[in-house]
């Protein structure tokens, strides 16, 4: 291992147990006597020069990170296109990693930040610039190829099962005079992984999540509005799980909001569940009630699953020996070695296999009728909501969460012209 700067950047959507991976990547180099460099609010963080110090940071302070929410130091959704379009854009990277002895650079995302992390390590390597940058694991849609789960999917199929199970102890409560469709809006653009979780709030076909609606499935209305009217007549409410990203038979979604796209190409989408309840009330006359827990879903640290946290310490570990072994260009990914007792471990995986990949729900993982999980799904999925790792509470009652001094390093470049 050379001298130098490890620099750690998040991207992308943050989860309740990103920190945690950054806690990880923080004290494991410190432990081995590297200094870690933070991107203020991601890659537009190098690009601008934003460096943070996180030596300037107590210990405590950065184990609290294990169990605080959000992104401590930032984060973005900002997409470097190829080498040949965002060109000076990547030599912009280049050229600040160099005024920061930045050797090593581990990008904590999922698909587009494996992709540049894996372009960035190609343009290093081009330039002769010893640079080794590693991918790090993280989306609560647990679309990442190449490894069996994804840090954060944990915890937030934990809030969403149990919300699923909350709620429809509620609606079964007051069904027969008030409310009787209750729908519940997941995220999940383009796999049904979150609105999945929701399955395991209930077993039989008449408890709770009566129906779910995955992308992977098309959306038919008509069969859709018989489904919810037998299982009112059948069981006297119903409880709806839909995934934001259903679409149409013809393939588009169901709540596109007509907002154009963002700056992954993704399409702005409005709302999925208000659009199931106002077909509901329409169509069937009933009371209907509706839910979009949003960023609920990927924040709620209190409800964590201690699998999830377990495992996003993990790949935060493993990513700084990777990187100061010299492995280029490699991403630590969750292996399953066993379903019972349920035991994983982490190995290391090439980024070029997993960038700009995306893995939907396997067939196998939905009911023949497309509106339930099947028993394949239930054993992939439990394991990974187990166990619980509560944050430490105040006398106030609410969560200590902690807040970095995120203090920056000087500039040495000119700025940066976007």
């Amino acid at each position: 291992m050379g001298k130098g700067t490890l620099l750690y950047a998040q991207s992308g959507g943050v989860t309740a147990v990103i920190n945690a991976t950054a806690s990880a990547v923080i004290q494991a180099a410190r432990a081995r006597k590297v200094k870690v460099l933070a991107a203020r609010n991601g890659i537009l963080g190098a690009l601008r020069e934003e460096l943070l110090d996180t030596s300037r940071e107590s210990a405590a302070d950065i184990r609290a990170l294990a169990h605080t929410p959000g992104g401590a130091f930032g984060s973005c959704r900002y997409k470097l296109k190829s080498l040949e379009e965002d060109g000076a854009r990547y030599r912009r990277l280049l050229e600040v990693l160099e005024a920061h002895d930045v050797r090593w650079f581990l990008y904590n995302g999922g698909n587009d930040s494996a992709d540049t992390a894996l372009k960035l390590s190609r343009l290093a390597e081009a330039a002769g610039y010893p640079l080794t940058c590693v991918g790090v694991p993280k989306t609560v849609d647990n679309d990442l190829v190449a490894t069996d789960n994804c840090p954060g999917f944990g915890s937030a199929a934990k809030y969403t099962a149990v919300s699923v199970a909350e709620a429809a102890l509620d609606v079964a409560a007051m069904a027969d005079t008030s409310t009787k469709v209750f729908v519940y809006e997941a995220m999940g653009r383009h796999a049904g992984w979150l609105a999945a979780a929701a399955g395991l709030a209930g077993r039989g076909p008449d408890e709770a999540p009566q129906l779910i609606l995955f992308p992977e499935r098309p959306y038919d209305e008509d069969d859709f509005l018989r489904r919810v009217r037998q299982v009112v007549e059948r069981v006297g409410w119903c409880l709806v799980v839909a995934s934001e990203g259903i679409r149409t038979p013809e393939g588009r979604f169901v709540a596109d909001a007509g907002g154009g796209k963002d700056a992954f190409g993704h399409t702005q989408l409005g709302g999925v569940a208000p659009y199931l309840a106002a077909r509901v009330k329409d169509a069937l006359g009933l009371k209907v009630h509706w839910t979009l827990p949003d960023y609920l879903q990927r924040s709620a640290r209190h409800l964590a699953s201690k699998t999830d946290l377990e495992q996003a310490q993990a790949v935060g570990r493993k990513a700084v020996e990777y990187a100061l072994a010299g492995m280029n260009g490699v991403m630590p990914v969750i292996v399953r070695r066993s379903q019972a007792p349920y035991r994983w471990t982490v190995q290391p995986a090439p980024l070029a296999k997993i960038a700009n990949h995306e893995k939907k729900m396997p067939a196998g993982f939905i009911r023949r009728d497309g509106y339930g999980i099947t028993a394949a799904a239930r054993r992939y999925l439990e394991p990974l909501i187990r166990g619980e790792a509560p944050p430490p509470y105040g006398r106030d009652g609410l969560p200590r969460y902690v807040r970095l001094k995120n203090r920056q390093v000087p500039k040495r470049l000119p700025a940066w012209e976007a």
